[in-house]
Formats: C-alpha cells, structure tokens, sequence
C-alpha cells in the first residue's frame, strides 16, 4: 500500500499526467487505464530530480472493448480525447487493447492472440516497470501492476519478455539510458 502512496504523489505533481487523471470522468472509456512510458518516465523524472516532463513524447490511454474492434471507433476516442488536452505539449496515444492483435504483427514481426483482458494486456508490456496502468479511485488511485511497483519506483528496468523481442527491449533501453542515465538497466540475459 505504501508503495501506491508513493506512486500517487508523484503523478499527482505531474503537470502532464495530473491533468488527465483530475479529468478522468471525461476520458469515459470502457475500463480505461492511463499506462505505461509516461507513468515510468514520471517516476524516474522524480527519483533523478529532473524537470517533471523530460523525455516524455507521448502519454498512453488505453481501453477495452471487444464489442467494438473497428479502426474508427479507436480514432474517434483518440480525437475526442486528444481534444480534451489540446493544453498538454504532448501526444495522446488511445489505444483498444482488445484489438492489438489485429495490427501487433505488421508492426512487430510476429502474431499474438486477442488478449482476454485489460489486465492480460498490460502484463505484456515490455518491461516490468512500464507494466503498470493507473486511474482514479474514490480519494486514491487504482493500480493494475502485474509484477508490483518495485522495479518502477527502484528504479529499475527490466524486460518482460512474454511478448518483446530482445532487439525492442535493448532499443527502448538505449534512448531510456540516454534520457535517464541513472536508470539500473537488467540486461536481457
């Protein structure tokens, strides 16, 4: 519980990050999780003393929705909602996790299966610290972090290696050294 604390003080400073949740009412997104990079680069931006917004390009939301698998709904949500942060200096990336696989292996070099759930897909992200998906919760936050918040507040990057390559692993960990180089980065061996 501690650790949730610690974790909703630091995105609740974030000019990037605190906007959406304070507006999360208005994201109304079926099971809608703000996730990944933008929580982990909070996170280190706040453990190294950066400026509160370095390294972060883009910001994920992400939602599931099985009945709705098109291409264009997924947009209309991602305009909508990029509409609603116009302010913020970045991008809003909306993404149905219930059709990833309809486009992950074009992108990615190979297939996987529909994932069954909101909770299945962030445990497939690609390091144990960005699997992590956040929203607002009564006076709290709820958590939906696989391998815990450990690694995340550590902080410490390591690969989850259910779905990525080694060769995305070591590119993601190449600019995340660059950009945070105080990061404990676990090699892929």
């Amino acid at each position: 519980m501690r650790e949730r604390e610690e974790l909703r003080a630091i995105v609740l400073k974030s000019p990037l990050l605190s906007p959406i949740l304070a507006n999360w009412e208005k994201i109304a997104l079926l099971d809608g999780w703000l996730v990944a990079g933008a929580i982990a680069q909070t996170v280190w931006n706040h453990a190294f003393g950066l400026p509160p917004t370095h390294g972060i390009s883009d910001i994920d939301v992400v939602y599931f929705d099985g009945d709705d698998l098109s291409e264009e709904a997924e947009a209309a949500h991602a305009a909508r909602i990029g509409n609603l942060f116009t302010d913020l200096p970045v991008r809003i990336d909306v993404k149905n996790e219930a059709r990833v696989h309809l486009w992950y292996q074009e992108k990615f070099g190979s297939p996987i299966k529909p994932y069954s759930s909101m909770e299945e897909a962030i445990a497939t992200f690609p390091t144990t610290a960005t699997a992590v998906g956040i929203r607002p919760a009564g006076d709290g936050l709820d958590a939906c972090a696989p391998f815990g918040l450990d690694d995340l507040l550590a902080p410490i990057v390591r690969a989850n290696r259910s779905q990525i390559t080694q060769e995305i692993y070591e590119r993601k960990v190449n600019r995340w050294r660059a950009l945070w180089p105080g990061l404990t980065i676990k090699s892929w061996d």
